[in-house]
């Protein structure tokens, strides 16, 4: 029997990527759900009617403990701490390799809009919401996760779904074209381009964690952002823009001689215009981006 347990990682991943927004506290989660799994009595085992809704029972309560103790970890981040970036689909085969980013299905509960938004929520806000409103997991089963009632973990969903912004994404068409003009004007140091593409209001903010220069408060308005852009541009010889999906959306993807140094997300107002910005620098969370694109230098 052990063994139609592992068919549930795939699962198991996307929930706990969801929940944690790093694929490498993801993967640990799910692991520790095995290893408690496996060092269960055999007879134990026998009896447990589901051991996928047992394997995610626990996956989620681990994923919750991890939540609560990330408070912590965040407040001494170095600067912003943004959700681990995933790489589209482009010249990886899809689920073929132990990768946990290969894992994972690319749909609109992991843009880098979504994920920030879960980061806003309580811990058990963010686990009722995930199992219930995303992967559809009855009440019931969220309630065994969370140790409250049913009707209490309801309310949670309730109070997560109202932090949700309820405005239509913008159709990825139009977003994949905003973006490839931002990378143009970027490339040409076009600052009044740039500012035409970005809302006025705009916000920009960059995760470096202290291993990468980033700037450390977020960088608010649209004529700001492209001089800060314009000046690393200026700083940056030898840089090349890539258009690539990052986690399922058009982004952009900064390398150099072959190393990718920077990925960023982007999502759009109402009328076109880019009104965020999530620039990923920390090289820690960009690893799997390692073979983007071309073979990185031997």
């Amino acid at each position: 029997m052990g063994d139609g347990v592992v068919g549930e990682r795939r699962q198991l991943i996307n929930v706990a990527y969801r929940l944690l927004g790093s694929l490498a506290e993801a993967e640990d989660a799910v692991q520790e759900a095995y290893a408690r799994w496996y060092a269960l009595p055999p007879s134990r085992r026998d009896e447990i009617a589901s051991p996928g809704a047992w394997l995610t029972t626990v996956t989620g309560r681990v994923c919750l403990d991890v939540l609560g103790s990330a408070r912590a970890r965040r407040e001494r981040y170095v600067g912003a701490w943004l959700p681990d970036p995933l790489p589209g689909r482009a010249g990886r085969p899809h689920g073929t390799s132990g990768d946990p980013a290969d894992q994972l299905v690319l749909d609109e509960s992991v843009t880098m809009a979504f994920l920030v938004v879960l980061e806003t929520m309580t811990p058990a806000e963010r686990v009722a919401f995930v199992l219930h409103d995303v992967f559809r997991y009855p009440f019931a089963e969220v309630a065994a996760v969370l140790d409250r009632t049913p009707a209490a973990c309801k309310q949670l969903a309730a109070s997560a779904r109202r932090r949700v912004r309820t405005g239509a994404p913008a159709p990825a068409g139009g977003q994949a074209e905003t973006v490839r003009r931002v990378k143009e004007a970027w490339e040409a140091k076009d600052i009044a381009a740039l500012v035409d593409l970005l809302d006025p209001a705009a916000v920009m903010t960059a995760d470096g964690g202290g291993l990468a220069g980033a700037a450390l408060r977020p960088v608010e308005g649209g004529p700001h952002i492209a001089r800060y852009m314009a000046g690393i541009a200026e700083k940056a010889p030898g840089l090349e823009l890539l258009e690539r999906p990052v986690n399922g959306t058009p982004g952009l993807v900064a390398r150099r001689a072959g190393t990718v140094l920077t990925v960023a997300a982007f999502d759009l107002a109402a009328d076109g215009r880019v009104a965020r910005i999530w620039v990923i620098r920390n090289p820690e969370k960009l690893r799997v981006w390692a073979g983007d694109g071309a073979p990185s230098p031997r």
